[in-house]
């Protein structure tokens, strides 16, 4: 199976990472994993002002700081997950890529703020949801 994590660093990442090394059918050297992080766009007003590559080193540093642990945990688990991050919308960018990229299974933990369905299950797993025909494993 082709499984692709989308991974912010919070503690929902680590629950789901959790759930995952307890559901072995999910968690298995057999499968195939990509591990994905989003960076939000910087208003172009501060990428202008700070420069391109400024901005660019910052976005891979911030990505490093998600995919590192992730990585690690992973590896303990004898699993070598390739891994990438893209830059944009989370919800928009994680549906295009788990649809581009033909997926199996898209797995991803749910924060619960904001208005009452995002309450639920978060505003990037929400924008996931309604635009992504990959199936969705959501872990709370």
């Amino acid at each position: 199976m082709n499984i692709l994590l989308a991974v912010d660093g919070s503690t929902y990442t680590k629950r789901m990472l959790a759930y995952l090394a307890t559901h072995t059918e999910l968690f298995a050297t057999s499968n195939n994993y990509t591990v994905l992080t989003v960076q939000p766009h910087l208003p172009p007003r501060a990428r202008a002002a700070v420069g391109k590559a400024v901005v660019d080193q910052y976005q891979l540093e911030e990505s490093e700081k998600v995919l590192a642990p992730v990585t690690k945990f992973l590896l303990r688990h004898g699993i070598d997950a390739k891994t990438t991050w893209k830059v944009g919308h989370a919800g928009d960018t994680i549906a295009k890529f788990a649809e581009s990229g033909k997926f199996d299974l898209l797995v991803m933990g749910s924060h619960g703020h904001g208005t009452l369905t995002n309450l639920v299950m978060g505003s990037v797993a929400t924008a996931v949801l309604a635009h992504c025909k990959v199936p969705v494993l959501l872990v709370r």
